[in-house]
């Protein structure tokens, strides 16, 4: 059984109380209800393979968030301090303009060799590989949503 998303139309299971594709509540979604909507347009969202190959070689002890979809799609966000925050509060390192992101929504840091994401008690919540997070290791390749931003993670390579 499955419930849709009364915002963006995604496919849910039964029981969850956050959408996975865009963080609106579920918790007042019946399993029968019916709701019609116009999805996303796909052409608007980059392909991961295409930002990984056009991406090239990144820095030493660099990490790379890439927006995937929304105004910005394309736009590369270093993480080259050790904590890079991320929300809708304007002084955050990674502003996300949008309703679905709170104010202090997640940091990114770098933890025993290896880049990690942590939510920061944020409403919709953050997910990596469209698994809802508290605090998760990322690899080359994940992908992390804040509210409706998907961002591709993408670190240097280890020699």
């Amino acid at each position: 059984m499955i419930v849709f998303c009364p915002s963006c139309g995604h496919r849910n299971p039964i029981g969850v109380k956050f959408c996975s594709s865009c963080g609106a509540s579920l918790a007042n979604v019946a399993a029968n209800t019916t709701a019609a909507f116009i999805p996303e347009d796909p052409s608007t969202e980059i392909a991961a393979d295409d930002l990984l190959r056009e991406m090239g070689e990144v820095p030493a002890g660099t990490g790379v968030l890439i927006e995937k979809s929304g105004p910005d799609a394309g736009t590369k966000h270093y993480l080259t301090t050790a904590v890079v925050t991320v929300g809708r509060h304007p002084e955050s390192d990674v502003f996300l303009d949008d309703v679905t992101v709170s104010r202090r929504h997640a940091e990114f840091f770098s933890s025993e060799n290896r880049f990690k994401v942590r939510d920061v008690g944020s409403l919709n919540g953050t997910y990596v590989n469209r698994e809802r997070i508290e605090e998760v290791a990322l690899e080359t390749g994940d992908e992390v949503q804040i509210g409706k931003f998907k961002l591709l993670f993408v670190a240097a390579r280890v020699r």
